[in-house]
């Protein structure tokens, strides 16, 4: 059963408005205050509030803005005197749903009291929506009932909700872009976009403009300004896969642009601000790369903020099974 508070310093009002919407099978409260109102907020689970604008102690604008800050998905519905359509105005800004207009038909407010709650309704099967989307489409993609994946799954819930950079370790098919993608899925950028690149699969220089982007006449075939994949990745997720496979000078601007949060178009003198949250894998060993002198030890110790390994699967053979069901199923289809 849908709880409706109403809030109005009219005991009439009040009784009108309880009497009417119980019979159209609602829970009602009542409170004759802002104050009141507040309190009956603060303990008790509403689904919509149903506030006159003037009360004795403040106005309903106020309890708009309280229910949106503490519980934005509540519906609000506004009433006002006759003539006050700035203030309906003004409450519609704030987040009201809608707004009626004293004295107002009985039929009217059903109207705009069923469509508000189906609004929220909508609301909340958007939001589970989305849930079970990030769900199916983070860790269930990853196949594994292991003890050493279990272990890596603990990881991956940690860590996704944080900001922090990640370096993903493991053989070839391991699976490091499926965790990468999963990070973010299960994140709070899930949201904006996860760009991808394989830093082994591109040329240095072409690498270069793929990543930072380049302004016109940067180079012979630059006949216009083109965005690099971190301004794509804004507010999202960039995966750098085998990141190992960087060229040193290559390895210079990566640690430049984690270190400034700003990048320089090739062939540009600006700089442009980028928020993205750093994902690399690689299949190579970067300690020994580094002892090789051919990994930057600073470059390594920014992406290797917090380690995921992914263990080949002949550490984890009673995936076996699991993992041929899942492909005999997937391209049976």
């Amino acid at each position: 059963m849908k709880r409706i508070l109403v809030g109005d310093d009219e005991p009439s009002m009040r009784e009108l408005l309880g009497i009417m919407l119980g019979k159209e099978g609602y829970e009602v409260v009542t409170a004759d205050s802002r104050r009141m109102a507040a309190a009956v907020l603060a303990k008790a689970h509403v689904d919509m509030v149903i506030t006159d604008v003037k009360l004795p102690d403040g106005d309903g604008i106020e309890i708009l803005r309280h229910v949106k800050a503490a519980a934005p998905e509540t519906v609000v519905v506004v009433m006002t005197a006759f003539g006050s359509t700035q203030t309906a105005v003004a409450a519609l800004k704030l987040g009201a749903h809608d707004y009626l207009t004293k004295p107002f038909d009985v039929d009217e407010l059903k109207i705009v009291v069923r469509g508000a709650l189906e609004k929220r309704q909508l609301v909340e099967e958007n939001l589970l929506l989305k849930a079970e989307f990030r769900t199916r489409h983070g860790l269930d993609r990853i196949v594994g009932v292991s003890p050493v994946m279990a272990a890596v799954f603990d990881v991956i819930r940690s860590v996704a909700p944080t900001a922090s950079t990640i370096l993903i370790t493991g053989e070839s098919g391991t699976g490091k872009e499926l965790v990468a993608k999963a990070i973010h899925t299960l994140s709070p950028r899930r949201d904006a976009p996860f760009v991808s690149v394989n830093c082994g699969a591109l040329p240095e220089t072409l690498l270069e403009s793929e990543l930072f982007g380049h302004v016109k006449g940067a180079f012979t075939d630059a006949h216009q300004n083109k965005k690099g994949l971190f301004e794509a990745a804004h507010r999202g997720t960039l995966f750098l896969d085998e990141v190992g496979e960087t060229s040193p000078a290559m390895q210079v601007k990566l640690l430049r642009a984690l270190q400034d949060k700003k990048v320089r178009r090739v062939g540009g003198t600006g700089e442009v601000d980028v928020d993205v949250r750093l994902v690399a894998a690689t299949n190579r060993p970067l300690e020994q790369l580094i002892r090789e002198r051919t990994f930057r030890e600073d470059l390594y110790y920014r992406l290797n903020v917090i380690p995921i390994h992914i263990p080949p699967l002949r550490q984890r053979r009673e995936d076996v099974p699991l993992l041929a069901e899942h492909f005999l199923a997937r391209f049976g289809k």
